[in-house]
């Protein structure tokens, strides 16, 4: 686009609770090699790490302004002060949950520049939280008939059956000051400003490309919330005909056409289940025939009964002021839409098939258990799948022994785990009768993986989800488009499962945002770090403690002892070391012992033996009690991408070497939430002489990857004080209100 026909273009995010989305959105705006655009970031007083984010954004690009609001004051006057900063030829608003596709701020460009309209309509897509990407079902308007480069609504009056919000819309920023026109409070603040700029535009543009992903959340949308606030539509259409009645004569050929957009959306609202109480359903109602007779035009033509009978009659109920009718046609209608729907039904077989007579019994006692009171002194802890005492439950665990005494704990593992389970903990084994007993009985759930699909979560019992780690690897429904990581993950599954959890434990704010994201769903975040980090603030700078630890791995004081925690790999069938280990440890000589410490998804008895590796410098620990303990007795860390680094650098004395030899693999068939290449916790190799170079020459325990280290410390381990797990005991057994640690 050259100098001469630019424009420059002015994007206002209001930006509120949406910390999991708003990276994506402002990501998707700043097209890098668009200068003469401004994203004008309006910080409504969102109560999460919103405000820290769009200052983030600010320092690395000088294309983001952020104002950040004193108090609360709603989408449309967030808006308002948006455009009062804004200094492009055109404004475009944009909600902050949701993106521009690829290339969309270009072409938005250079149609503005091409037609210079008053107003340029372009199309979306709404993205549902199942991975469904769908387009907007009136896209057809865009090219039937054939729409000139500039018209006005006179021309092309279907204009106004496209979706009247303002995100779909590039304005003209003196054509919408000369107008007056401000977004209003409350509910569908955005009709009584794009209805308008419609009909007083004299130059109007259609872009026939999906621009704009709406996102469709499972929470959160406030439209989707039922409550008085739907009331506020009435008004707002109120403004638009009051707007109208200014225009004169000029409105009249629009008049009918938005007469039936209106009852149309008061229809929507009073219709869905999600709007309007029942309690206030009539008073809706006469409010909504009060608009008809007050906004009908003269000469109307009601909906054709022969071509929308059910419409028809709603109308006339309507106009007449007859809610009873209303309801009555309203239960014809739902009667025949439910005899369309009733054939696809039949043959529907239960998802679990018929079971063998073992099976059958024990979903029977599970059910009897499940009709016996709860017994609200029963706790389950489990991790990793049954697989033993482990990870934040286990952390957990020991904080109510000490501030719930009252609370009988049990734990839940495979009949394989047993041997591993600590003395004096009380545990049932999997598929036991004693397990679905409990299961069906308990008060309380802790787990950091989700329970069985056949556990149907009982109104009185409450569940805790801790997670496993800071998801540096895309989780959730956010795992949809990478299918390697995905697999044959079943996303409606997980969500089911998901919904089921009344607490959520958040390590740090990246967690936060990434577990809002990856699972919506009804939950209270908990921020207040890992509780299995708390061992590590506690006892990491025990010199006593570590001694203990490195004498019972056979460790010598003298030796440089290197944990090696590799992470899971979607793309591999079995484990397969990056590097040869043998010829590093031999490279790195006799002061040097290797922690090995393989993913559980991995079985590597005897590797050490058949690879050839020095014994007496390659220790297999993958099956050791406690990867906390370890890390307490090693001098450094060696990972790539797993979580463990984010826990080690809670031990701030002690180095953490990333080798990233397959990142952009990684990247590409995983998903990240960032790039730990550009900000690592220190040290960065991407070849084995670079890692050998790394220990060997102490880079890692240099002043550069010190700092790395401490900015990173800084990021990811803000709230593990040592006090995470007492946190959550309070919060979820003792129903105290705790507050989070300062961010």
């Amino acid at each position: 686009m050259s100098s001469d026909q630019s424009v420059s273009l002015s994007v206002i995010v209001p930006v509120h609770k949406v910390q999991g989305y708003i990276r994506q959105c402002l990501d998707s705006i700043l097209d890098s090699d668009i200068s003469n655009l401004e994203v004008i970031a309006v910080d409504d007083h969102s109560p999460d790490g919103c405000g820290e984010i769009l200052d983030e954004f600010a320092q690395r690009d000088p294309r983001v302004r952020v104002r950040h609001l004193d108090e609360n004051v709603g989408l449309g006057h967030a808006r308002n002060i948006g455009l009062d900063m804004a200094t492009g030829d055109y404004v475009w608003f944009f909600d902050s949950d949701d993106h521009a596709t690829e290339g969309a701020v270009r072409a938005i460009c250079e149609r503005l520049a091409e037609t210079r309209p008053d107003v340029l309509v372009f199309d979306y897509a709404r993205s549902y939280w199942s991975g469904k990407v769908k387009r907007s079902v009136i896209n057809d308007l865009f090219r039937e008939p054939p729409a000139p480069d500039v018209f006005t609504l006179q021309e092309r009056p279907s204009v106004l059956e496209m979706m009247m919000t303002a995100w779909n819309k590039a304005i003209r920023r003196e054509f919408l000051l000369d107008l007056g026109l401000r977004f209003s409070g409350g509910y569908y603040e955005d009709v009584n400003v794009t209805y308008p700029i419609l009909m007083a535009a004299e130059r109007l543009s259609l872009l026939d490309r999906v621009c704009y992903i709406y996102r469709q959340r499972r929470h959160g949308a406030i439209t989707k919330t039922t409550g008085a606030k739907h009331f506020d539509a009435f008004a707002q259409y109120d403004r638009i005909f009051a707007f109208m009645d200014g225009m004169g004569e000029k409105a009249d050929p629009f008049r009918h056409l938005m007469f039936d957009r209106t009852i149309w959306h008061l229809l929507v609202i009073i219709e869905r289940e999600d709007r309007v109480h029942e309690s206030d359903k009539a008073r809706f109602f006469a409010e909504m025939s009060e608009t008809y007779r007050r906004h009908e035009p003269p000469g109307h033509v009601p909906p054709d009964p022969e071509d929308k009978p059910f419409l028809a009659d709603k109308h006339r109920m309507i106009k007449a002021n007859d809610h009873r009718g209303f309801e009555r046609v309203r239960a014809v209608e739902a009667k025949a839409q439910a005899a369309r729907r009733r054939h696809r039904r039949v043959g529907r077989l239960s998802r679990r098939g018929v079971r063998m007579s073992k099976e059958l019994a024990k979903d029977r006692y599970y059910r009897m258990q499940a009709r016996l009171p709860v017994e609200e002194d029963l706790a389950v802890f489990a991790a990793y799948w049954y697989r033993g005492y482990a990870c934040n439950p286990a952390a957990i665990y020991e904080k109510v022994r000490e501030l719930a005494p009252d609370v009988r704990p049990v734990w839940v593992v495979k009949p394989g785990a047993r041997s591993s389970m600590p003395d004096g903990v009380e545990y049932v084994v999997a598929g036991s009768p004693d397990y679905y007993r409990t299961l069906a009985r308990a008060k309380y759930f802790v787990n950091n993986v989700n329970f069985p699909d056949f556990y149907v979560k009982r109104p009185e019992q409450v569940h805790l989800m801790t997670q496993h780690g800071t998801p540096l690897k895309k989780m959730g429904l956010d795992q949809m488009e990478y299918p390697v990581g995905a697999g044959d993950m079943d996303f409606e599954a997980l969500i089911t499962r998901s919904d089921r959890w009344d607490f959520l434990i958040s390590s740090n704010p990246l967690s936060t945002e990434a577990w809002e994201r990856g699972f919506p769903c009804g939950y209270e975040m908990l921020e207040i770090g890992y509780p299995r980090n708390d061992r590590l603030v506690t006892a990491g700078g025990d010199a006593a403690e570590r001694a203990r630890l490195r004498a019972e791995l056979g460790l010598a004081d003298d030796v440089t002892a290197i944990l090696y925690a590799p992470t899971h790999r979607d793309y591999q069938r079995r484990y397969s070391p990056m590097f040869d280990i043998g010829r590093v440890m031999e490279r790195l000589g006799e002061g040097h012992v290797l922690l090995l410490r393989a993913h559980y998804y991995y079985k590597i008895k005897n590797l050490a033996a058949d690879l050839g590796w020095p014994r007496d410098r390659v220790v297999d620990v993958s099956g050791h009690r406690s990867v906390e303990d370890l890390m307490i007795a090693s001098d450094a860390l060696l990972t790539d991408y797993s979580s463990v680094m984010f826990d080690y650098a809670n031990l701030d004395d002690r180095p953490i070497v990333i080798y990233a030899n397959d990142w952009e693999t990684y990247r590409l068939t995983r998903g990240v939430n960032f790039d730990l290449t550009a900000t690592p916790p220190g040290a960065v190799a991407t070849t084995e002489d670079e890692l050998v170079d790394a220990f060997a020459s102490r880079a890692a325990w240099g002043d550069a990857a010190a700092k790395d280290r401490a900015d990173f410390r800084a990021r990811f381990c803000p709230w593990d004080d040592g006090h995470a797990a007492e946190r959550a005991v309070r919060r979820m057994f003792l129903g105290e209100k705790v507050p989070n640690p300062p961010r």
